[in-house]
């Protein structure tokens, strides 16, 4: 392919050696059909120039781009629902690609369903088309509600009937790549503690400093940790404050960036319901919604157990100590965030997250998660809107009038955002699992892709009208 100027190949996980991962081979797939590419991420790093045919070759047949040393399975361990697994690595994807984005981060492009690698454990190591379409609708939903989150860049269906237990077989199969900004797991440091190796657990320490958190000094473990902690902390905030369920929480699904990713049984909330979980087998809800900062923080201390060898134990139970105030803190930037108002000081922040809250609980069915947010947009410069709209008879009473006093305290953040064309429906974009299924059947079905199409047109337009700040997690005063 012609290189453009604006791709940057900087392979470095490869530098860490053979301790780390596995050179591997991908499938071989009877078909490459392209259904998705994310030429918005392309842009980003340089490969949005691709012509279909390449984009085929690089992400169907999965040819290493220039300047790759070529797909890399990563080794790994990992608690599963807290029972720990040494049996773990990339088992149906691997690393594709490292690559500077415009912006001089770092980023990786990950797949999934690539085909077998040693940590298969005799799977298959293919994606089923259903759980790829899942993928990309979760992850472009997460961005645009402001949720850190891996990108869905390229989604092609690979011709070939699969046998699932769980769904009706045979199915359709995928590949799929995401675009993340970095795939070392806490679990990646959990393997390197469980063989007793510091010598590695140094050597990624370092490596995971100086690529994503440089802001720490060298050397400095708890540094790193609280890094790790602040986003990680961030990302379940705005999970909460999106709706979202992640579904597994393991701690090969937690990264050091603090990125959501690997989406498997994930939903959106139906109606406010702190026990409700995503994924069928999790029978006794420790992944439920308002469980999710209990077990990222949870999933801290596995890391930080980790890291013993290399820092004071005292210290690194001084770090994890400071979970609780920045997740409080993430949380009211998130959800002031999502209401589109500006900070009025941490107390007055935190009633107005109360008071939405006590408002999603009385609402039940009938107000859902995300109107109320779409709704409120810009506080109270959408109580016209909001009042007038199909929702208004819902807005009134003593748990309303507490909301509306909350946040006639905060002033609008941006509030020409309102003139974007998704605010003129009486609707936000929703995520809700029958719409979800929706698409799939249509899929499934006649293989008509209009659904999914206009949904991510539909994703794509909320997204550029809420425009969440980058800097969204320091809008609340600590």
């Amino acid at each position: 392919m012609p290189v453009s100027p604006a791709y940057r190949p900087a392979p470095q996980f490869a530098h860490l050696g053979p301790d780390h991962g596995d050179p591997v081979a991908p499938a071989a797939f009877p078909a490459t059909r392209l259904r998705f590419r994310n030429n918005r991420a392309a842009a980003t790093v340089g490969l949005d120039g691709l012509t279909e045919a390449e984009w085929l070759t690089h992400f169907g047949r999965l040819q290493a781009l220039p300047g790759q040393p070529g797909p890399i399975a990563m080794r790994y361990h990992g608690h599963q629902f807290r029972t720990y697994n040494p049996d773990l690595g990339d088992g149906r994807g691997f690393l594709a690609a490292q690559l500077r984005a415009d912006d001089g981060r770092l980023l990786d492009l990950g797949t999934k369903g690539s085909g077998q690698t040693p940590w298969s454990r005799g799977a298959d190591g293919r994606l089923t088309l259903k759980g790829g379409v899942r993928e990309v609708l979760a992850a472009e939903m997460l961005e645009a509600l402001g949720v850190p989150t891996s990108r869905a860049f390229s989604l092609i269906e690979t011709g070939e009937a699969l046998q699932r237990g769980d769904e009706p077989s045979p199915t359709r199969s995928a590949v799929l790549v995401r675009l993340s900004h970095s795939h070392i797991r806490f679990g990646t440091f959990q393997r390197a503690a469980w063989l007793q190796r510091t010598d590695m657990l140094a050597v990624l320490v370092e490596h995971v400093r100086s690529f994503y958190h440089p802001q720490v000094a060298e050397g400095d473990v708890p540094g790193l940790l609280a890094a790790v902690r602040d986003a990680a902390a961030y990302l379940a905030a705005t999970w909460v404050a999106a709706g979202f369920v992640h579904g597994v929480l393991n701690t090969d699904n937690l990264n050091v960036t603090g990125e959501s990713f690997d989406y498997g049984p994930w939903r959106f909330l139906p109606r406010y319901e702190p026990g409700f979980t995503a994924a069928y087998f999790d029978q006794f809800g420790l992944y439920a919604f308002a469980r999710q900062p209990e077990a990222v923080f949870w999933a801290l201390t596995q890391l930080a157990g980790a890291l013993r060898p290399l820092a004071p134990v005292e210290a690194l139970m001084e770090t994890l100590n400071g979970f609780g105030p920045a997740y409080i803190a993430a949380l009211r930037g998130a959800v002031l965030s999502r209401l589109g108002v500006l900070s009025a000081g941490a107390e007055a922040d935190q009633a107005l997250v109360d008071a939405a809250l006590a408002l999603l609980r009385q609402g039940g069915d009938a107000l859902r998660w995300e109107p109320l947010f779409f709704d409120w947009f810009c506080g109270f410069s959408s109580a016209g809107r909001a009042l007038a709209g199909p929702r208004g008879r819902l807005y009134q009473g003593r748990t309303f009038d507490a909301f509306r006093a909350s946040l006639f305290d905060h002033a609008p953040d941006r509030p020409e955002r309102l003139e974007a064309p998704a605010f003129r429906a009486d609707t936000p974009e929703e995520m809700l699992i029958d719409e979800v299924e929706a698409i799939w059947a249509a899929i499934d079905r006649e293989d008509d892709w209009g659904l999914f199409e206009a949904k991510l047109s539909r994703l794509g337009a909320a997204r550029d009208a809420y425009v969440l700040a980058p800097d969204a997690r320091h809008r609340s005063e600590q």
